[in-house]
């Protein structure tokens, strides 16, 4: 069976008709998913509005800037929160490589396609600039803002779901607050996460750290370049067969520790397997291929047969569509 995704890059500085379009378009969806264990098992609108005021106050006005967009309604400006949201799993494979002069932090996305937004989303909503992978309508999925700071998450591989935010939208603070990696550390470990997993952070020095965040331990930050689906050590094991998160973990590790590796040899390996993955039947398969340049402040997005480069002096609108299917994924 195959399945089709409309990527789109949007460029819009302050939250405006285009951000309202995406809304518009993605909101059933997402209120499903919502209310999916039921409204109840959500928290109310004020326990939200603290949580989001009391972690990541910078956000405050920005959110409240989307929730009128979004209509003014209870439900949405608590989904748009991202406080305590339903659980989510993700597969992904993300790590970085440094060299002299450069930096690339680069990521492989695996997930249900028709689960994706394929927003490219450039803004300036908190005075930086920040092109990211949006999620949850102004998460994050991956990014890179203007000061040389790029971000990546992938799921932790542990059950445990808790009191805390949607890694999205702490992704996007991240982005929106920090300057550099020590930054970016310090917000990793002070705000809580709702499930576990794993942000890897590299800035335009050549620093790096993978956050190994969860709701119910600290936060182990690391100086660790390469991330998939377990944290430490295998906790859940279904999930790590399924996934194959040690292999990939090892792919990573021999390549970013192997001083021959070329920035063109390490970003062609995520368009092979084990870290390219085509098990889209059970929602493990790659849905793009994300390379961020934080040095340079590009960022591209790759299928097979197409690359989407994009930079902050040259982020043209477009859209791209993506078929996904047993066989493979190809665009058209």
């Amino acid at each position: 069976m195959t399945k089709t995704l409309e990527f789109r890059t949007v460029r819009e500085e302050a939250p405006g008709a285009r951000w309202k379009s995406l809304f518009d378009f993605h909101w059933p969806a997402y209120e499903q998913w919502y209310l999916s264990e039921g409204e109840r098992e959500r928290p109310g609108y004020l326990a939200c509005f603290n949580a989001l005021r009391r972690h990541m106050p910078e956000l405050v006005d920005t959110y409240r800037t989307l929730c009128d967009l979004a209509g003014g309604g209870d439900l949405s400006a608590r989904l748009l929160s991202l406080y305590r949201p339903p659980a989510y799993i993700t597969g992904c494979s993300q790590a970085v490589l440094t060299r002299p002069g450069a930096t690339v932090l680069a990521r492989n996305y695996d997930y249900p396609p028709e689960l994706c937004e394929g927003t490219i989303l450039y803004s300036r909503w908190n005075g930086r600039r920040v092109i990211a992978m949006s999620d949850c309508l102004w998460g994050v999925l991956d990014g890179m803002n203007e000061n040389g700071l790029a971000v990546s998450l992938a799921f932790g591989g542990r059950k445990a779901v808790g009191d805390g935010f949607g890694a999205p939208i702490i992704l996007r603070y991240v982005l929106e607050t920090c300057d550099d990696v020590p930054q970016a550390a310090r917000v990793l470990a002070r705000v809580p996460t709702h499930m576990a997993y794993n942000i890897t952070v590299a800035d335009r020095a050549g620093r790096y750290v993978t956050a190994m965040i969860a709701p119910d331990r600290p936060a182990s930050i690391r100086r660790v370049p390469v991330a998939t689906n377990h944290q430490k050590k295998i906790e859940w094991y279904a999930h790590a067969l399924a996934s194959e998160t040690l292999i990939r973990e090892r792919q990573l590790s021999i390549l970013v520790d192997d001083e021959a590796t070329s920035e063109a040899r390490f970003v062609a390996a995520f368009s092979s397997p084990p870290l390219f993955r085509h098990d889209y039947g059970r929602g493990l398969g790659t849905v793009y291929t994300a390379v961020y340049r934080p040095d340079q402040g590009r960022a591209m997005f790759h299928w097979p047969g197409l690359d989407l480069d994009l930079s902050f002096e040259d982020f043209p609108e477009e859209r791209i569509t993506v078929r996904y299917g047993a066989r493979g994924l190809y665009t058209g």
